[in-house]
């Protein structure tokens, strides 16, 4: 299991078309890959769900933690966290 922290930096947040973007890079992996919110709320969702994703409502500067279980958990750790950290090519 690989995990690791980022922080969400675009102004409109997890929207849906940045959603959009995560479910389908997430999808393209074998590796389960989640998505927990590290605040009060503790949310969990499924980064391969578009709808889990969405129901996180992850605004600007809200902390999350990619954590991927599977054969190809690093590559999808650092893909997913690469789309985050590029504030899903809106910058």
């Amino acid at each position: 299991m690989q995990r690791q922290k980022v922080i969400v930096k675009n102004r409109l947040g997890l929207h849906a078309r940045a959603a959009a973007r995560l479910v389908r890079l997430a999808s393209s992996f074998q590796s389960e890959i989640e998505l927990l919110r590290c605040d009060a709320r503790h949310r969990v969702a499924d980064a391969k769900s578009i709808l889990g994703v969405l129901m996180l409502a992850a605004t600007q500067d809200t902390e999350l933690e990619v954590v991927a279980r599977g054969v190809d958990e690093q590559a999808a750790l650092s893909a997913v966290v690469a789309l985050i950290n590029d504030q899903f090519g809106e910058s």
